[in-house]
């Protein structure tokens, strides 16, 4: 039995698979022309059809994302977004979650080398790598360029999959400096059910269910300083603890 429902599972992922090619291959012409509106709009634009995308390939695929508020959100200004990062189903959930707002992710360069996707990818990112301290320097420079015009910045701030275990890794610094240098809010949300939808060890690990989405209270960073980026990631890391602790995640052992 248990072999029959991996069938089904290798099956039903093959047909996602499908599926999420068609309807990129279909917005790509698209995408090409919204290159020539620049970055800003041009990227709006992108991001809006990209939302679509994702309100289209979830629910066929039988997944169904929820919205929990903790507090009222306010669309009016820009934040820094960040989220824990243990599947790629992160990327259609943020779509899904982060709505009727311009935002740009920090994202990893090498996606950016595929095909087809990596052209979309570009166009709604804004790639780093890592590796190398004058493309985290130039990326760190493209973002507050963004939340000078009003754009949020997502950004994972553990940098790669969660694979440990616990409600979250290590977080890396530069959303917090960010936000200190540009004083813009922080505001951590929480991805319950990435995991479960899409592990990271496999694409063909797809399964049905529910997907929610988590918005904890936003943190101001008024008062904040250079000196205090580690004062304020440990003050973000334990909210997003306490929050995924509280909702139960289920990687968490």
């Amino acid at each position: 039995m248990r072999i029959f429902f991996k069938i089904i599972q290798y099956i039903y992922s093959a047909a996602a698979l499908l599926f999420f090619l068609f309807i990129m291959f279909a917005v790509f012409p698209i995408v090409l022309i919204a290159a020539f509106w620049g970055r800003v709009r041009g990227g709006n634009f992108v991001y809006a059809i990209c939302r679509l995308w994702a309100d289209v390939f979830l629910p066929v695929m039988g997944i169904f994302h929820k919205a929990i508020y903790e507090v009222p959100h306010n669309r009016n200004i820009p934040y820094i977004f960040v989220s824990n990062h243990n599947s790629y189903m992160d990327i259609p959930q943020m779509m899904k979650a982060i709505r009727k707002q311009p935002v740009r992710i920090l994202a990893k360069a090498e996606m950016g080398k595929i095909p087809v996707f990596g052209f979309i990818y570009k166009m709604a990112t804004v790639a780093v790598d890592r590796t190398s301290p004058a493309s985290r320097l130039k990326s760190m420079l493209t973002l507050k360029k963004y939340l000078q015009k009003n754009v949020s910045i997502f950004i994972c701030p553990e940098g790669t999959f969660n694979i440990t275990g616990q409600p979250l890794k290590e977080f890396y610094d530069g959303a917090f400096k960010l936000a200190i240098e540009t004083q813009t809010p922080v505001k951590p949300i929480l991805f319950l059910d990435a995991l479960d939808r899409l592990h990271y060890k496999s694409i063909f690990s797809l399964t049905p269910g529910k997907l929610r989405t988590v918005y904890l209270k936003e943190i101001p960073v008024n008062g904040y300083t250079l000196n205090d980026v580690a004062l304020l990631k440990q003050l973000v890391y334990t909210k997003m603890e306490e929050g995924l602790i509280k909702y139960k995640a289920s990687w968490i052992k």
